[in-house]
């Protein structure tokens, strides 16, 4: 098992605007795609303009399967196309983490 945890950044003040066209545009094909996350939330201490979301996946394989089949979901494409348009996020990082030997993931990939 792995996750894949996700760190962006948005210009100040822009954060509100970004989270807005998610929902609007990407929540639904990106959680068709990749199933429910484990988090997605906007950060409240700290880098406030930066939010986070970690996935779950069975393995390397299984996150490459579902991000190929997300990024040729012309929905995605759509929401891909506005947030570049809108230019709110300037950074991205990216993690892939597995579980420590002794930790029991509460949640299992779909």
């Amino acid at each position: 098992m792995i996750y894949d945890h996700r760190t962006y950044t948005c210009r100040p003040g822009t954060i509100k605007k970004h989270m807005k066209l998610y929902e609007e545009f990407g929540w639904a094909p990106q959680s068709k795609h990749l199933g429910q996350p484990v988090v997605y939330g906007a950060t409240e201490t700290g880098d406030v303009n930066s939010y986070v979301h970690i996935w779950i996946y069975k393995d390397a394989a299984d996150r490459a399967a579902k991000r190929a089949a997300m990024a040729a979901d012309p929905d995605w494409q759509l929401f891909l196309k506005k947030s570049a348009e809108a230019g709110n996020l300037v950074s991205q990082v990216n993690k892939i983490l597995v579980p420590a030997s002794f930790f029991e993931p509460p949640t299992q990939p779909e």
